[in-house]
Formats: structure tokens, sequence, C-alpha cells
């Protein structure tokens, strides 16, 4: 018997290699656009559309293992049941392709960061086109293209020229507000005229305003790397995470986006968006709104301290317990706070604790001392709530407003500048890290509201503070405030109004988002669009000027220094070509010498926007046609902010690329270049493919092909070896690649391994071993329809029997509900047992064997278009309507009910899945089963649940 026609591994590798080829050719997965570059006269772009998205890959030179394309095949499958469904589906892929590892690279083996990339990018289309996804290849995008990240740099810029006006709620153009300030109609705070100001003094203070500005702000930096690294690249214990370097806290000057002002809107605009409930409380949690108010502490002037001029100061705090004013019994600054210097005194004042000095004789040297071990330290190091507290004082003393007391100030590492005003109130009696620091350095503390664990109110003997928000106010008294006896709400609302009319403070609401840091001191990345000149004010490139290509450099490494060096500062790779950054242009007032921007962007800026370019990926005159914008993405009835139909990603980017992407779009709907406020109408996250690890004696992985399971027990060669499931990786020796399991089996059957091992949002272990199982599905299924021997179709022109039917319109039904609700696992599942159902029938029936191909089509689509090829058709499944299921054979005509006495089973019926109640009750109590266990006994209740039970209580 010959096997030519068996489907097997080289079959399949023939079908899905032609298949391929076919939707090429023929542009199968291209979306038309109502209008422009990608319109043609199909009539899809008539249709509804659907938007669907993958969160896009970096172009990693170990190319794909088969837990990548989980995410990647699940959208496929959605786009694909939808264009059955009479959709226009928009179905793309680019890559997010700036970043470090191609940097570190280039930095290893001198190769230019773009040459690796490109190489990778191919290596990964070739994978990505072998499964057979539908993607609309005339819209993949790169973010290294120049003709990509001139929009980029473009969007950047139309931050950089626009302000929030709060009392509007959105973005506006800065030129805007310049008139404003020519006109008067906004007075600047000094009282001065606009025409008063210097060309600086303007800049400076719009840069106060910009979205985009340029400031000194507290960064990572890591000398051993030459660099400043974002808070995810570096480690608890405060060290690089590439290089194990220390890093330090450092302040440099640094491109900011004022993503604070869009605070409120971010948390409010959550609302109507269909995302898991626990990546909007992420979002939530990181925007961190407190409702508060704001205290002004004053410092007396200090003798000899640092800028002082012999002025008093005004030490902001925010603070969610103004309630507890008079228990402050000191004060505390971050180390990082920019009044630290100015309130420093030559000497320390008469009285000072010797614990407080921290060992040194001079306030000064203290305090520099103390400020260096810090900044060597992580924010998460700080924070932790385990470790013994650390401060010194500062020598200076605040006043507290409410009682005329003098407060010490100290500086400690658990406060930061990234809350509030980097500056607290503490009261060691009610809140917990206040206590634990007021006990190490013996410092005071006042009970301020009334305990009610009967501890009593000296805090001499407690072990740690009270915290309450709704027990009583006592000892708040001064000569025209009284917070006694009143519970913390009503104390809150009276201390803020005090504030408020003492001008010593005001209500205020304070978020934990800070502005979000946007240089990097790389080559790889995209440049900034910003020239100085020689008053160091910087000047937006004109938009013909775009896109501002990065240079050709020999030497793609950042400076590097001593690693304990904090005090060194970053040399970018750009910073050294002259002839790129020293540049003469006009850009409107004649030629003049500049300086360009030797930072880059981070490798967020090119994925906070990409979903617009997969809409209009070759207009070479704007952002996105408006039209195309708004027939993909603009609102409509149950999205109210428009947004891509699905995105599909990792749990990981829960905060920062969405709330940056957020952000972004919101800028751009503000400046009306865009429809949609919110880039991602609806979110799922996809779990993980997980494989098994296995580590030698040592701890070191070992490569999991090479494993042998004996008695239970793994060993490579003769050494025993220990298993643990984690992530699957080239570091970890446990990956698996697509092309291996394509070369064995198929795409198909890889397609449907991974659909079906489990729910889709739920992690999940890679058996290499399980992938049988579906490739024994499809060659049941090709023998279903097609003669082995002659490649013949075995199909007859008959009417299936009504248990076929039944069975047809059941799998319809559900498959199609199932798809829908990417329940991939349990779709397939349904075809399986409809397909198993086929196989034991005498023979297979045209309108069976074409039902089954069209539900499977969207999971394993090559060996669909194969088989509906010959079964006689011409079209194509992609576009073919998916099956209706008839109601009437949905429903089942009989369904058994349960009779119970006492709540045991007693009998069964077979009866009408619509039968009545009391209908149901009469045909159980008349079953001669139950009339002889009943007897003469009566009946007390009868409990019925049609059509499935009867549950008789005797009496």
């Amino acid at each position: 018997m010959t096997e030519t026609f068996k489907y097997g591994a080289a079959l399949a590798a023939d079908i899905e290699a032609r298949w391929q080829e076919n939707w090429e050719r023929e542009g199968t997965y291209e979306a038309p656009n109502p209008s422009g570059a990608l319109a043609d006269g199909s009539g899809r772009a008539e249709l509804p559309k659907k938007f669907i998205m993958d969160m896009f890959p970096y172009p990693s030179g170990a190319g794909l293992h088969v837990g990548h394309p989980l995410g990647y095949i699940a959208t496929d499958v959605y786009a694909r049941r939808l264009r059955m469904t009479g959709h226009n589906v928009l179905h793309t892929l680019g890559f997010d392709a700036f970043g470090l590892p191609a940097e570190q690279y280039a930095v290893q083996t001198g190769t230019h960061p773009r040459v690796s990339t490109e190489e990778n990018i191919g290596n990964m289309r070739i994978q990505l086109r072998r499964l057979g996804l539908g993607h609309d290849t005339r819209r993949s995008v790169s973010t290294i293209e120049p003709d990509y990240y001139r929009w980029t740099q473009w969007i950047f810029l139309q931050i950089f020229n626009s302000w929030y006006d709060e009392r509007v709620g959105r973005a506006r153009p800065i030129a805007e507000l310049v008139a404003e300030f020519e006109s008067g109609a906004r007075a600047r705070p000094d009282g001065r005229a606009w025409s008063d100001l210097t060309t600086a003094e303007r800049a400076d203070v719009l840069s106060g305003y910009r979205l985009a500005y340029a400031s000194e702000a507290p960064v990572n930096w890591c000398p051993g790397l030459g660099t400043v690294l974002a808070n995810e690249e570096v480690t608890a214990d405060g060290r690089s995470e590439r290089g194990n370097f220390p890093v330090f806290k450092s302040r440099l000057r640094q491109w900011n986006m004022r993503i604070t002002a869009y605070a409120d809107r971010l948390l409010d605009d959550l609302e109507p968006l269909d995302w898991p409930e626990a990546i909007k409380l992420q979002q939530r949690n990181w925007i961190g709104r407190s409702e508060g108010a704001r205290i002004d502490f004053t410092v007396p002037a200090a003798e000899g301290a640092e800028g002082n001029g012999g002025a008093e100061h005004a030490v902001a705090v925010f603070t969610t317990r103004q309630d507890t004013l008079f228990g402050a019994t000191y004060m505390v600054l971050a180390p990082e706070h920019h009044l630290v210097d100015a309130v420093v005194p030559e000497a320390w004042p008469e009285g000072t604790r010797p614990a407080w000095t921290g060992g040194r004789a001079d306030p000064r040297e203290a305090v520099a001392a103390y400020r260096k071990r810090t900044a060597a330290k992580s924010d998460v190091e700080r924070q932790a709530d385990a470790r013994e507290k650390t401060g010194v004082f500062t020598g200076a003393f605040a006043v507290n407003p409410a009682n005329g007391e003098r407060v010490p100030i100290f500086i400690a590492d658990y406060v930061l500048m990234g809350y509030g005003t980097g500056a607290i109130m503490a009261v060691p009696a009610h809140d917990s890290r206040d206590f634990a620091f007021a006990r190490a350095f013996d410092l005071p503390m006042r009970c301020v509201v009334r305990p009610t664990d009967g501890r009593g109110t000296d805090p001499a003997g407690w072990d740690d503070a009270f915290v309450s928000h709704e027990a009583e106010i006592i000892d708040s008294a001064g000569p025209d405030i009284i917070l006694d006896g009143l519970d913390v709400p009503a104390a809150k609302k009276r201390m803020t109004a005090w504030l408020e009319r003492g001008g010593v403070g005001e209500g205020t609401i304070n978020y934990r988002l800070r502005d979000w840091l946007f240089s990097r001191q790389r080559y790889w990345g995209e440049p900034f669009p910003i020239v100085y000149d020689e008053d160091g004010i910087a000047h937006a490139l004109p938009e013909s000027m775009l896109p501002l290509e990065l240079p050709e450099i020999d030497d793609y490494s950042p400076r590097t220094f001593d690693p304990e060096d904090a005090d060194t500062r970053p040399e970018t790779p750009l910073s050294r070509n002259r002839e790129w950054v020293e540049v003469e242009l006009d850009l409107g007032d004649g030629p003049r010498r500049y300086r360009r921007e030797t930072n880059t962007m981070p490798n967020w800026a090119g994925s906070c926007w990409y979903e617009l370019r997969y809409l209009d990926p070759r207009n070479t005159d704007r952002l996105v046609d408006p039209g195309v914008e708004r027939y993909w993405m603009g609102p409509r009835d149950g999205m109210p902010l428009g947004g891509v139909d699905l995105y599909v990603g990792g749990a990981e980017h829960a905060v920062l690329h969405l709330l940056y992407a957020r952000f972004w779009s919101k800028v751009l709907y503000d400046l009306g270049h865009i429809s949609s406020a919110e880039p991602f109408h609806r979110l799922f996250n996809q779990g993980m493919i997980q494989a098994h690890v296995y580590r030698d004696s040592r701890g070191f992985p070992v490569p999991a092909g090479e494993v042998e399971e004996r008695d239970g027990r793994w060993y490579h060669g003769d050494e025993p070896v220990g298993r643990e499931l984690g992530k699957m990786g080239k570091s970890l020796r446990n990956a698996v690649t697509p092309d291996e399991i394509c070369a064995e089996y198929g795409a198909d059957t890889l397609r449907l391994y991974e659909m079906a091992m489990g729910p889709l949002d739920v992690s999940r272990p890679w058996d290499t071993r399980a992938v049988v199982g579906q490739f024994r599905l499809l060659q049941r299924l090709w023998r279903n329809v097609v003669d082995e021997t002659t490649g013949e179709s075995v199909v007859v022109d008959e009417q299936p029997d009504e248990a076929t039917l039944r069975a047809m319109h059941k799998a319809i039904d559900g498959v199609g509900r199932d798809l829908d609700a990417l329940r991939f696992n349990t779709a397939i599942a349904k075809i399986t047992e409809l397909n198993n159902h086929v196989t034991k029938q005498p023979r297979v029936h045209r309108e069976v064997a074409e039902t089954l191909v069209l539900l499977i089509a969207p999971l394993a689509p090559h060996i669909a278009e194969e088989l509906w090829s010959r079964l006689g058709h011409t079209d194509s499944v992609v576009h073919r309507p998916y099956p209706l299921a008839d109601p009437a054979y949905v429903v089942d005509e009989t369904i058994t009910c349960v009779i119970q006495i006492r709540g045991k089973v007693k009998a069964r019926l077979e009866v009408a899945p619509d039968i009545a109640e009391t209908e149901l009750e009469s045909i159980a109590l008349a079953h001669p089963v139950v009339r002889g266990a009943l007897g003469d006994a009566g009946i007390r209740k009868v409990i019925v649940r049609a059509p499935k039970l009867v549950n008789i209580v005797p009496a």
C-alpha cells in the first residue's frame, strides 16, 4: 500500500508551504482601508471592522522558542474566526527593534546594531511565516526604520510644544500659552510682564509648563556601565541587572514627560476599558491617588547654612493624616531633597544627642556621608520595612504651625523624593515607620488618637504605633483650633480649613506617579529632534528636518568609570561624534551654530504609538489619515474612548508600556490628531508556556533534550540532575523551537497543541511527547475526507442521520461560542468529539465533512485549505462564511431527569428540555418505582428543578 497521500510530516510540510505561498500571492490577509493607499475594490472596507493586535516582539538573536508564539497563534485564530463571520480584520505584527541587547552585542562584536537587528528580524519573519499567521504584511513596521521613527520624533515634538491647561482639562499648543502671557490673560507669578523677560527667562517659564521638558532629575546612575538605568534594570539590592555593578542615585539633566498632568484622566478612563481587573488595579496603585493636605513647616535662618542667605525656608510636606499634626515630633527630608544643603548649619546646636550625629563633629560632614551611603541603595532597599532605620540629624529645626513647637529635622533613607514632596512630618505614635525611627533615635512620641485596644495613651509602653482612621482625636488643641473629641474624618476637615485660613497649607491631592524619565545615555535609540543654542536654550527641529537619523559611529560603548565613583557623569556615544553634535542650522532666523541633544529616547518610545502606524504605514504626509484612524479605532457603541478591539500580551507590561501608550494617545487626542482617547479597548493577558529546567549538582542548567528519566529520577548521562518548572529560554537550556515541532509534525499540529494545552490566560508546562495527540486528530480528520491511497475525496452526497446532524450542529454552536470567548482548548475538544463521531460512521457525508473543515480552519488553516480544495472548492476557507447552527438540532430531544427520595436516587426519566414543573412532578409521582418506594407514606414536600431533578420528601 502506498503512503503517498498519508498525512505525515512530509505531506504537512508540502501542504503548508504551498498554501503560505498562495496566501501571499493572493493577498489573502490584506485588510483594506476605507480610503488612501491601502484601499482596494474588494468591498471588505464596507464590512464591520475589527483591529486585533499582539504586543510586538523584540527581535532577539536567539529567535523564537515555542513559548513566544502562544499569543500570536491565539490572535490569529480569533482573527480568522472574525473574517469568517463577516468582518474586515486588521491583524499584523511589527518589531520593537531599538534597545539595549543589540547595543550590547555591538559593543562586544563591533557589529552595527542595525545589522544584527535586521538579521534577527529576517529570521523571526521566517519563523512566524512558517506558523501560517494571517498577518497583513504590508502593514508591518520596525521601530528602527527612519520612516517610522520620523513620526516618533514628530510625536515627541507635539508633546514638547504642548502644555496641559488644567482649566479645560486637556493639552493645548504651547503657542496658545505664549499668547496668554503676551496679552496678560495669564499673569506671571512674579508679576513681571512677558515683554520684560529675556529669551532665556521665557524659555525657563515655558519649560515649567511643557509636557516634555529637560530638568535636573534623580536617576539611577551606574558608573560601571556608563549609563543611567531605568528602575526595571536595577536589582532589588541596588545593582545593575547587567554586570552587577553598583547603582547610585544622582541628579542629572534629563528629558521628562509630564505624565503626572494626566493622572486623573488616566485613572478615570480605566473604567470603560475592557481590561482584567488585576491590571486596572496595578495601574491605579502605580498612579497612587491619595487625598490629604500640604502643610508648610517654617525653618528659621541658620547661620552658615549653604545658600541660606539669612532667609527662612518653608518645607512643604504632604500628609493624608493632617488630623495628627499636633502629634508631629520631628521631620524627615529625603537625602536628595533640594533644601538639605540650605538648612544645615556650621555646627551642631546645643543639646544635640550623640546618636543623632552619625559620629561626625560637623553636621555638614555627617549629612554628606549619609547621603553618599544612601546613593548606593535602591528604592526597594530603602523602603524595606524589616530593615533597621537609619538617618542623621541635619542640625536644623522646623516650627510646627499648629503649636509653634520646634521639631528636629533629620534626613533618612526611608523617605523618597519619588513620593509626595520628599519631606514628611513624623508622627511616631501613629505611623509604624516613624515609630521604629523614633525608637532607634530616642525621639519623643505623642499620642493624639485615642487607642481603642486598651494599650493606654503613653507610647513609651507600646510595641508599635496605633493606626486608626475612625478613633477619637485627643490632646490636639492650639490657640485657635481644637480637634479634641472629633473623629478622624471630621478632624481632617477642620484641620484642612484651618491650614487654608492661616495660609500655611491647603487640602490637596497627591499621586505616587512621577514624571516619566525619557533619556538614555545610549546609541541605539531614537535621536531627540532638539538642538541647543549658545545660551543652552532648547529648540525643536522643524518637521522638514525629520527624521533626524542616527549617525554612524565606531564606538557604541558609553564611557565607563570606576564602579564605586558616584560623582562621575555620563559620556554618551553620540557626544563623541562632534561633526554630528555641532551643526549650523537655519531654524527661521538665519544660520546659527547649535549643539544636538546627545541622549537618545528609551526603547518605550516606539511602542507608545505603533498601533496608529499599523493603520496607515505608508503615509508620508501625516502620522495617520484621520478617516482611516476613525474607521479602525474611533469611538463606537460599547467603546466610548475608542481603541484597538483586542490587544493580547503578557501581564508584565501592566504598568509601564500600557501607561505610557495611554499617555501618548491622550496628548494626540487632545491636540486633535486622533479620535481615540485610549489606545487599547480590550486587553487580554495570555499565560506563559513553561518548561522543565534540569540542574546539575552545581546548580547549572543542562540541556533538557539530553536528560533521560530512569525509575522516576532524571539523569544527564550518568549524573543525576534536579528538575524544576520554570521559564523557557536559551539561558536555561530548555528551549524548544517551533522549527523543531514544525519539522516533525507540521505547523498546524503546533498551533493546535498550543491552543489545546489549557485556558489561554493560564501558564502551562510544555510536553513535547503530548504534541502527537493533536497530530493524530489531524490524521483522523484527513482520513475522514481523503483516501490515503488515491488522494481522492471519500465523502458521499447523502443526508446525514439525525444523530450526526445533532452532533454537527452542537459542535457548530459550541465551537463558535468558544472561539469568540478565546476558549480555544474547549473548542478543540468539541471539534475532536465531532471528528470521533464521524470516524465511527460507515460513510462520511459531505455536509458534515465540509462543516468539520470550516470549524477547524481558524485553528489549523493549512490542512483546512487543502481539504476544502480536495472537496472540490476553488475559493479559500479564510473568507468563507462560518457555519450556522440550526437551533432545532442544538437543543437535546430529551434530558435525563433524576428522581430522588430523601436525597437518594430512585429512578430516572427521559423528558423534554422545556417540560413544565407541574407536568414533571406529576410524571415523577406516578412512576411505579416511586409509588413502590413511598408505599403508604404521605408526602411532605416535592422539590422540582425542571428538567433535571425531582426530590421527594416523605411525611
